[in-house]
Order: structure tokens, then C-alpha cells, then sequence
């Protein structure tokens, strides 16, 4: 297996300090520090830290599959099923970081005010994917769901529940306040599997 690349190294260090510290208290210093190159390499790649920025929101768009949703779905075939196993792997690591943890992509989103329009544009296309992936599981589930039911909008909710429930946990440092929100997801959903039965 051949070693990464300067890019892919600046790539991975800037995922993790960005989550760590925020966008903008990280400094091109701490990525050097992290990735022990020399600023040469780093400003050969990346002319500038928002160059970086767009980098890390490229990798996270493409690696959606890989990253986020073959773990979380590897072992379930359930449609339904596989939108809470996504949102218990966010239960997960909110568990595993003593409540620190932070959606990447919402973090950077509630960080970044008035963000670039090329960065704002790679931030809506992360939120589009993770909706769309929700989407072709509420799409997957056929007539369990009311035909009137709005997917697209859904599958947005899905996320706003997701988001707030992780920033809530964070927040308080209690898991309880993204368990609530899964809680009151699921509530919502059942509700719709029997309004479905009803109408069959």
C-alpha cells in the first residue's frame, strides 16, 4: 500500500483539526505541525487555507459512501431501518466523545457566517447528498409511506433532526437531548406506517 499523498495528508489532518478546533482557529501552522510537511509542499497543493477548506468539503462530498454510509449500513437491509442506523452512528460517536462531538459539516456551516460562494455551494451539496441518500431509503420503503407524503421534505427533516439533536447533545453534554429527537423521529414515522396500513 503506497504512502498518502501531501494531499491527502493535508486533506486528513485538516478533517481532524476543523472538527477539532473549527476552520477558523485552525492556522496553517497546525497543519504543518500535524502533517510534518514543509510549507512548501503545503502551499504547492493548497495555495491558501480556504483552498484547503474546499478540499476537505470536496472529500467529505465524494466519500459520503465510503465514510458515512457503508458503515452504518453495512448489516441492514430494512429501508426504514437504515435511516435510524445512520442516526445511531452519530449516537455513537456523540457517546465515544463524552458529548463532544460535532456534524463536520454542520459545525463548519454555523461557523462559517457569510461563507465564500464556492464554499457555501460545497456545504449544500454535503447537506444535499446526506439528503438524498435519506431519500432513496423513504423512496425504498414504496407503499409502508403514505403517497402523500413529501419525501424530499422528509428526508430534510430527517437531517434538521439529526443536526439539532447532535448540537443540542453537545450543547448540554447529554446524549438524552439527540436521544429525544431520534425518539420523536421514529414516533413521527410510525405514525405514517400506520397511516399507510389505514389507507391499504
Amino acid at each position: 500500500m503506497s504512502a498518502p499523498s501531501p494531499r491527502q495528508k493535508i486533506i486528513e489532518a485538516a478533517m481532524e483539526l476543523f472538527w477539532l478546533k473549527g476552520y477558523n482557529s485552525t492556522s496553517i501552522a497546525d497543519l504543518l505541525s500535524r502533517t510534518q510537511l514543509n510549507s512548501g509542499s503545503l502551499y504547492h497543493v493548497f495555495p491558501s487555507k480556504q483552498d484547503v477548506l474546499i478540499g476537505v468539503l470536496e472529500a467529505y462530498r465524494d466519500g459520503i459512501e465510503q465514510m458515512l454510509l457503508e458503515p452504518a449500513w453495512a448489516h441492514v437491509d430494512d429501508p426504514i431501518e437504515k435511516i435510524f442506523a445512520l442516526l445511531n452512528g452519530y449516537r455513537t460517536m456523540i457517546v465515544e466523545s463524552d458529548c463532544t462531538y460535532g456534524c463536520p459539516i454542520g459545525s463548519l456551516a454555523l461557523e462559517l457566517h457569510e461563507p465564500d460562494p464556492q464554499v457555501r455551494e460545497l456545504l449544500a451539496q454535503n447537506f444535499e447528498n446526506w439528503t438524498n441518500a435519506i431519500g432513496r431509503c423513504l423512496a425504498a420503503a414504496g407503499d409502508r409511506l403514505p403517497a402523500s407524503v413529501d419525501k424530499r421534505a422528509l428526508a430534510q427533516f430527517v437531517l434538521t433532526a439529526m443536526e439539532g439533536g447532535v448540537m443540542q447533545a453537545r450543547t448540554h453534554r447529554d446524549v438524552a437531548y439527540f436521544d429525544r429527537a431520534v425518539q420523536q423521529l421514529r414516533a413521527h414515522f410510525e405514525l405514517l406506517k400506520a397511516a399507510a396500513m389505514a389507507k391499504a
